[in-house]
């Protein structure tokens, strides 16, 4: 990859890509991306999130279907900045699968999540990736998700 310069899809872009917003954006920013094919979604976890009131006070773990989602987001990243601006505005991203998900290791306040994606298959308006959450380069997590864009 030397002299090849690698994509990165900041807070402000992924905001207007994705519907989501606060308290549901599981992702800071996307690096490394390279077209719909690959890029890491990187989400730093704060103790000051909502779900930690409830799990669990006093042992706060993130919970493994916002790590999915997390995996899910950063895919739909991909994808959506692939399209021209008038076709995402009409578009809408829905889940269509999760496959061989696994925990492996909880994710705590403090850490840095990184979810690696690289896709599967594309065929029509739909997409497949397989996705691994690490932190510090510790596998935490992995899945294959799938993914629809329809129009609104």
């Amino acid at each position: 990859m030397s002299g090849e310069s690698l994509e990165i899809a900041d807070i402000r872009e992924i905001l207007r890509l994705l519907p989501h917003r606060y308290p549901f954006v599981m992702i800071d920013r996307v690096i490394d991306i390279r077209g719909e094919d690959h890029g890491i979604g990187i989400k730093n976890v704060t103790f000051n999130e909502p779900h930690f009131l409830g799990h669990f006070p006093d042992n706060p773990v993130m919970p493994g279907v916002l790590l999915i989602e997390g995996m899910a987001q950063t895919a739909g990243v991909l994808c959506l900045r692939q399209m021209d601006a008038a076709t995402r505005k009409s578009a809408v991203f829905y889940f269509l699968t999760i496959d061989k998900a696994k925990f492996r290791k909880p994710a705590v306040p403090g850490d840095t999540i990184a979810y690696h994606v690289d896709k599967i298959a594309h065929r029509r308006n739909m997409w497949w990736y397989r996705a691994e959450a690490k932190v510090a380069d510790v596998l935490i997590a992995e899945a294959e998700v799938g993914a629809v864009i329809t129009e609104a």
